[in-house]
């Protein structure tokens, strides 16, 4: 998915120190039903956006999982409004966020759910018979991410978005550049001592940061 490969290896390294993290927080962390299944979910989410950067994980299927991650908003969401949440809704809203943004990629990657998108797709994309294969398999040829070979020498595939799509992209980009910012800023000051450590674990915020990173650089080469 990005073409780039150093780029490609960062993203992976990003989300599998993530995946590890919580999957780290499952066996010895808090039991609690809720925090078990936030936490499982988010070991999906980082494993599946580490498969994501790769062309063969551009290839797979995106309705399933773009299924499952609106279920997994809502839980964050329904989690977040629960009184086992108290103190902690803005950081639960965020996390409803990521997995709504999740959802949001497969839909745009699949190329053919969202309004407009594949009637945008036949007005722009380049005509011929190379042109079909930059979206095999439902997938739409997005800028600056690499379908997995599917580009002939000297053709430009990228067929770009609608306008709404393109926009919400960089809301995400934005978005998520500047949550990677904050959980790094948290970080550094529970290492510090200005915040209490019970307040999270060091580490968990740390990877919060990178998770937020990856995402950002998801969003970014789709732009």
């Amino acid at each position: 998915m990005i073409a780039d490969l150093t780029l490609r290896w960062v993203v992976t390294l990003l989300f599998v120190i993530a995946a590890a993290e919580c999957l780290s927080t499952l066996v010895v962390g808090d039991r609690r039903p809720a925090t078990v299944v936030s936490q499982f979910l988010h070991v999906v989410m980082a494993v599946a956006m580490a498969v994501m950067a790769w062309p063969w994980g551009a290839a797979l299927p995106t309705v399933a999982p773009m299924v499952f991650f609106l279920l997994a908003t809502l839980w964050f969401v329904a989690v977040t409004v629960s009184p086992i949440c108290a103190g902690h809704r803005i950081a639960g809203v965020y996390h409803a966020l990521m997995m709504l943004a999740m959802a949001w990629m497969y839909a745009v990657m699949n190329g053919r759910l969202l309004p407009g998108q594949a009637s945008f797709t036949a007005d722009v994309a380049p005509a011929g018979p190379s042109a079909g294969a930059s979206g095999h398999a439902g997938h739409a040829s997005m800028p600056g991410m690499d379908m997995g070979g599917t580009d002939a020498a000297g053709t430009d595939h990228s067929v770009g978005y609608p306008p709404y799509i393109a926009t919400l992209n960089w809301v995400c980009t934005i978005g998520f550049a500047l949550a990677a910012v904050f959980w790094l800023y948290r970080y550094l000051a529970v290492r510090m001592e200005r915040e209490p450590v019970e307040a999270a674990r060091p580490l968990g915020i740390l990877c919060q940061s990178m998770m937020a990173a990856g995402m950002a650089i998801m969003f970014g080469v789709m732009l």
